[in-house]
């Protein structure tokens, strides 16, 4: 997470249920993170939509594969509209971490009927669909992230499913909207 988010500039980071809120705030608390606590499925349409409100500003969605297999019709609308500064990188560790570790569709335990979650984005025309398996990958992401794209990027990082120690942060909804609204040069809202 830290190597992604090194060099992230003005990039929002939307980061959905679980660790990849808890990884996000590990890597460091910013009025540019927005934990969405509670809203399974729901990250990579909170993105879509500040993706097509500010077009100058980077947005990655940061979601686990639980999440995007509760949200996998995200990908169409999301292709559809194609937004050059969104990238969504899914941590998948083929677990359902947060309701007790239960194998995910994506993990190796349904065996040749697992979910392959990048074919699902290309399916639905994202073009930029890639797996993150190494440093340079890793790298290229990063980049991607910071300089844009031709649309729309969706990438898959597979994750140790061990379970990493907990940073919680802030839970307050009112206040992060209005940090991140601030953050945007907008005023902070009722």
């Amino acid at each position: 997470m830290a190597r992604l988010l090194g060099d992230r500039g003005d990039t929002v980071v939307i980061s959905g249920l679980g660790s990849a809120t808890y990884d996000l705030a590990a890597a460091g608390d910013t009025d540019r993170n927005f934990y969405l606590w509670g809203a399974m499925g729901g990250a990579a349409v909170m993105g879509l939509g500040l993706a097509l409100a500010r077009p100058d500003v980077p947005v990655l969605v940061l979601t686990g594969d639980g999440e995007m297999l509760m949200g996998m019709g995200s990908f169409s609308t999301i292709a559809l509209q194609a937004p050059r500064n969104l990238t969504i990188a899914v941590l998948d560790n083929g677990l359902y971490g947060e309701t007790g570790g239960q194998p995910s569709h994506t993990g190796a335990a349904h065996g040749a009927a697992r979910t392959d979650l990048l074919a699902v984005a290309r399916g639905c025309g994202i073009g930029d669909a890639r797996h993150v398996t190494d440093e340079a990958a890793l790298d290229a992401l990063a980049a991607r992230l910071r300089d844009g794209g031709d649309g729309p990027c969706v990438a898959l990082i597979p994750v140790d499913p061990a379970e990493a120690e907990r940073v919680l942060p802030l839970r307050d909804a009112v206040l992060m909207r209005g940090r991140t609204r601030v953050a945007l040069g907008l005023e902070a809202g009722v």
